[in-house]
C-alpha cells in the first residue's frame, strides 16, 4: 500500500483546536483561526485547520468528557456536527460549509474522529448505509478506556469495512483533507494498536479517491509497529498528550532518536502539538488552565529545533487571533523552515548528561543542533564544536554567522541550531 504516501510529501503544518479549547471549539472560533492562518502563516507553509474531538456533542465545554452524553448522529449511525456549536451544519450540511470557508482561504480542513461506531448507535441498533445489517451486528466491545462514546468495529465482517467506507465517504463530501483518528492504542494487548481498524480506515480513504492525510493517536506508538504505521498512515503520535512541561519535552529526545529511521516523505512520526503562545483557554488538565505557555523562550527554541530537525509535523496549539510577536517569529523563521522542508536524513549523534547533538543533511547542506539540557548556561565543548570541521556555522534562529566565542555559549534548556557553511 503505497499510493497514500503522496498525500504528505512534506510534514503537515497547521493548527489544532485541542490545546486552546479542548472538546468545546465552536465554528466562529475555527473561522477566526483560519482567517489569521491565511493572513499571517500560510505563506510559510502552514495550511491545515483541524477541529479536534467531540464536535458532535452539544454540551462539550472543556477538556473533560461528558460520559454517555447524547451525540448528534445521522440515520446511518455516523456522527455529525452539533448545530448549536456549528450553525452552518444545519439542514444536513454537516461540515461542508465550514470546509468550503477554509478552502476559500487557500487552506485545508481537518477533523478528529474516534475509532469505532457510536455507543448510542449500538444501543439503539440503528441502520448502516448500504446493508441490511445494523449497528449492533458490527460492534465489538473493545471500548476506549477514557471516552465513553464508541464501540469498536468488527472489520472482519464486510459490513464493518462498509461502515468505515460510509464514514470516509461522508467526510469526503464535506471536503475533509486531514483525519486525526484517536483511541488507536489497544489496551488489551500490551503496547500495541488496533491494526485491523487502522487498515480499514486507510482502505476506505483509498476507495474514496480524495487525498486525506491520516494521523493516528496510538499514544505512545510502539516501535515494533513502525513499518505497519508507515504502510497505513502519514502521521502517528509518539507520546500521550504533550503539554508545556520540561520533563515531557526532555523525554522527547528518547522518542525522536529511536523513531528517526522511520521518517520519510509520506511518513512523519508525530511529536504532538506545539503548546506555545496562549493555550488552555478551556483546559482543565494538562494545560493548566487559561495561560501563556510555561515553556521559557529558550525551551521554545529547543522544542522547535527538535521538532524541525527530526521532521515531526507541526501542529500549533495556541490561539492565533492574539498571537504574540515572539511566537509568530518562532513559527515563521524562513531559515529554520527551509531546513525543515529540505532535510532528507537526520539522526542523533551524541548524547550525555548535559549535551545532545543532532545532525541532518539536505541535498546540499549539513545542519547541527546542539542542545544544552543542563540547568546551567555553558559553552559547547570543544570536541562537539569540532563537528563543524573548522567551517563557519550560521545560527538559524538569530541569523548570525562566523560565531564568536560567546555565541557558542548555549543557555540552560537552550539550543544552537546551525547550518554549516563551507
Amino acid at each position: 500500500m503505497k499510493k497514500h504516501l503522496s498525500y504528505a510529501p512534506t510534514p503537515p503544518m497547521g493548527w489544532n483546536s485541542w490545546d486552546c479549547f479542548g472538546a468545546s471549539v465552536r465554528e466562529e472560533e475555527v473561522k477566526a483561526h483560519a482567517d489569521v492562518m491565511a493572513d499571517k502563516l500560510s505563506a510559510y507553509g502552514w495550511e491545515y485547520v483541524v477541529v479536534d474531538i467531540q464536535w458532535s456533542e452539544p454540551e462539550a465545554s472543556s477538556t473533560r468528557y461528558n460520559d454517555f452524553y447524547p451525540l448528534n448522529m445521522d440515520e446511518y449511525s455516523r456522527l455529525i456536527p452539533a448545530e448549536n456549536r456549528f450553525p452552518s451544519a444545519k439542514d444536513g450540511n454537516g461540515f461542508k460549509p465550514l470546509g468550503d470557508y477554509i478552502h476559500a482561504k487557500g487552506l485545508k480542513f481537518g477533523i478528529h474522529m474516534m475509532r469505532g461506531i457510536p455507543r448510542q448507535a449500538v444501543h439503539q441498533n440503528t441502520a448502516l448505509k448500504g446493508t441490511d445489517k445494523r449497528a449492533r451486528d458490527i460492534a465489538l466491545n473493545n471500548i476506549c478506556p477514557w471516552n465513553s462514546d464508541m464501540y469498536g468495529v468488527n472489520v472482519d465482517m464486510p459490513e464493518g469495512q462498509l461502515y468505515y467506507d460510509s464514514l470516509i465517504e461522508l467526510y469526503a463530501s464535506w471536503g475533509v483533507d486531514f483525519i486525526k483518528v484517536d483511541d488507536i492504542a489497544d489496551s488489551k494487548i500490551y503496547h500495541d494498536a488496533h491494526k485491523k481498524e487502522i487498515a480499514a480506515i486507510q482502505k476506505a480513504i483509498q476507495k474514496v479517491g480524495r487525498p486525506m492525510v491520516l494521523s493516528l493517536s496510538p499514544g505512545p506508538a510502539a516501535l515494533k509497529n513502525g513499518t505497519f504505521f508507515q504502510d497505513h498512515a502519514n502521521m502517528w503520535r509518539l507520546t500521550d498528550d504533550f503539554w508545556d512541561h520540561w520533563d515531557a519535552l526532555y523525554h522527547m529526545f528518547d522518542r525522536t532518536a529511536e523513531w528517526a529511521p522511520y521518517v520519510r516523505p509520506g511518513n512523519w512520526p508525530d511529536c504532538d502539538m506545539l503548546p506555545l503562545g496562549h493555550i488552555g483557554i478551556r483546559a482543565v488538565d494538562g494545560g493548566g488552565g487559561d495561560n501563556w505557555t510555561r515553556f521559557t523562550q529558550n525551551e521554545q527554541y529547543l522544542l522547535m529545533s527538535l521538532w524541525t530537525i527530526f521532521g515531526s509535523p507541526l501542529m500549533f496549539g495556541g490561539t492565533l487571533p492574539d498571537i504574540d510577536d515572539f511566537t509568530l517569529k518562532l513559527l515563521t523563521n524562513t531559515s529554520v523552515l527551509q531546513m525543515y522542508h529540505q532535510i532528507v536524513e537526520r539522526r542523533q549523534i551524541h548524547r550525555e548528561a548535559e549535551w545532545i547533538v543532532w545532525e541532518a543533511q539536505s541535498e546540499t547542506d549539513t545542519y547541527y543542533a546542539f542542545f544544552n539540557v543542563s540547568d546551567y548556561k555553558m559553552p559547547i565543548p570543544e570536541e562537539l564544536k569540532a563537528l563543524v570541521e573548522g567551517n563557519s556555522i550560521e545560527d538559524l534562529w538569530h541569523g548570525t554567522t562566523n560565531l564568536k566565542d560567546e555565541a557558542w555559549m548555549v543557555p540552560s534548556h537552550g539550543v544552537l541550531l546551525g547550518q554549516v557553511n563551507d
